[in-house]
């Protein structure tokens, strides 16, 4: 829960940044490249999350992966983050700052999922239809799982709508019984 909170209380902070600097995006993509190039590592995020190393060494990691490779503010956040002892809930702020940055753009994400892979004509037309209803963009983030047997569920926000085969069957198991 204090995790949450700190990562919640970093990520507004360089999204005000952001925002003032209208770097909302790039600060972003960014950010989303430091988390998928270095913390989806599993000894580079044991290593930053070790309180054993000294910040220096972390330091000196980030200097030689980032340092003229993302913006001078990235990086200072970054390096600001080892001083604080933070850089270990570097995705939670990272996962927060999008969100945050989703909202301020009047972007909802709205997890898909599908038996097989939706096609790109599929993809837009669904896309399409979930911002006419929602009346925001949608980012669609796709998963596959061949249990649902077909059809569609849709996560968006706080709703969810089932229109998978197995969601039917069960339905129907349940009016039976």
């Amino acid at each position: 829960m204090l995790n949450l909170q700190l990562a919640i209380k970093y990520a507004t902070a360089i999204f005000e940044i952001a925002k003032e600097e209208n770097k909302l995006v790039p600060y972003g993509e960014e950010l989303a490249s430091i988390r998928q190039n270095l913390f989806s590592i599993p000894e580079a995020k044991a290593f930053f999350a070790n309180p054993q190393i000294q910040p220096e060494a972390k330091k000196e990691l980030l200097t030689k992966c980032f340092k003229g490779e993302v913006s001078k503010m990235i990086f200072n956040f970054l390096l600001l983050l080892v001083d604080k002892r933070r850089i270990g809930i570097f995705e939670a702020i990272e996962e927060e700052y999008h969100k945050l940055s989703n909202r301020e753009r009047g972007i909802m994400i709205a997890d898909v999922t599908t038996a097989r892979g939706l096609s790109k004509t599929q993809q837009i037309q669904l896309s399409k239809k979930l911002a006419s209803i929602t009346n925001k963009k949608i980012q669609l983030r796709l998963h596959e799982d061949a249990k649902i047997l077909g059809g569609v569920i849709v996560k968006i926000g706080d709703k969810r709508i089932d229109g998978s085969v197995a969601g039917r069957l069960a339905a129907l198991r349940q009016q039976l019984l």
